[in-house]
């Protein structure tokens, strides 16, 4: 996929989307046979030198009382998806996301991205919250 356009396209054929503007779309997961839900944001970057790369994040808790070795340890330790903190609304938030350049994505790899940081970003969210569904 060559830009925003094109994944905008494949993900509106195969997704929920809640969320579409310019350069953002958002994704919402039905998971656990529909007992829980999670968003991944789609957006588009473009570094320094005008590549364009893919971001995928979904919120996982406020960042509240969350222990800031444990995240960077997290963040060592994984091999798909790094933790960030964004806001939302004012409130900042824990974030997971991950990056991909726009020319090693085709269809199923902005499929299997959508997945993998939906379901792990549930799996953290329900960690940290004593098993709910917050966002």
């Amino acid at each position: 996929m060559q830009n925003f356009e094109q994944i905008r396209g494949h993900v509106q054929a195969h997704h929920r989307i809640t969320t579409n503007e310019a350069y953002v779309l958002c994704v919402e997961l039905s998971l656990d046979a529909g007992k829980r839900h999670q968003s991944v944001f789609l957006a588009e970057l473009e570094d320094d030198d005008g590549r364009r790369f893919l971001r995928a994040s979904t919120i996982l808790a406020p960042i509240t009382g969350i222990d800031a070795r444990r995240m960077l340890a997290f963040n060592w330790q994984s091999r798909v998806g790094w933790l960030a903190i964004g806001e939302l609304d004012g409130v900042p938030y824990l974030q997971l996301c991950e990056n991909r350049p726009y020319e090693l994505l085709d269809g199923a790899e902005v499929d299997r991205l959508i997945f993998e940081i939906g379901g792990m970003g549930d799996r953290m969210e329900r960690l940290m919250s004593a098993g709910g569904d917050l966002l």
